[in-house]
């Protein structure tokens, strides 16, 4: 039986890497303990980024901007990205990082609470990143879904939890159990409705990769 730890780190030796400002602000988030995408999931965007080429992106969960800044490098296309993000502290980070990289005019950065900021939006997008608080992304469906387009990409990550997602709802501790039941009520959503197919991918924390009919 193949080690899982053992696969990823292959695969990730395969890896070509991030241009140094990406490689240096990847570093320094996570040394400062703040959440940026995999490896896994960093080529997995790579990857549709390049098949989809978007001219509007919209991400939600900015933290540093790490992934806002990876996407707007890899995708061929010129594109505007709107990244929204309720953090405080991050916020003004984010910025910085956006003036340092020299894309404050291609990101675009909006400040509060994704869900009431989603519905100040107007469509359509072509491709929409979720990387915000797990138990918030069965609350933001409906205004993702009002603001992707048919043929557009919903990309979602961190959707197994770290496994507790197979766990029953009284095996998952209890801390974690709103979390849990609204996951897979996302989870749910998204393989059941008539306009999304969506693949569940078992890379880096759990991804899904849905296309809007």
């Amino acid at each position: 039986m193949i080690e899982e730890e053992r696969l990823i780190t292959y695969i990730n030796s395969l890896d070509r890497g991030n241009p140094q400002f990406l490689a240096e602000l990847e570093e320094e988030a996570r040394n400062n303990y703040v959440p940026v995408i995999r490896r896994e999931t960093q080529n997995l965007l790579k990857l549709l980024l390049a098949m989809n080429r978007p001219e509007r992106i919209l991400e939600v969960g900015t933290a540093v901007g790490f992934s806002a800044l990876l996407m707007e490098y890899y995708n061929p296309a010129e594109c505007k990205i709107t990244t929204i993000e309720n953090y405080g502290k991050r916020i003004p980070v984010a910025r910085e990082n956006f003036m340092r990289a020299g894309k404050e005019n291609v990101i675009q950065l909006l400040e509060g609470d994704a869900g009431e900021v989603m519905k100040g939006l107007a469509g359509p997008f072509d491709f929409i990143f979720m990387d915000a608080a797990k138990g918030q992304y069965i609350h933001f469906l409906p205004e993702v879904l009002r603001l992707l387009r048919p043929g557009g990409i919903l990309v979602s990550d961190n959707v197994l939890q770290d496994g507790d997602i197979l766990e029953s709802h009284f095996a998952v501790a209890r801390r974690n159990r709103t979390i849990h039941k609204r996951m897979r009520s996302y989870l749910y959503e998204l393989t059941h409705k008539d306009e999304l197919t969506t693949c569940v991918l078992p890379i880096g924390d759990g991804v899904t990769v849905s296309v809007r009919i």
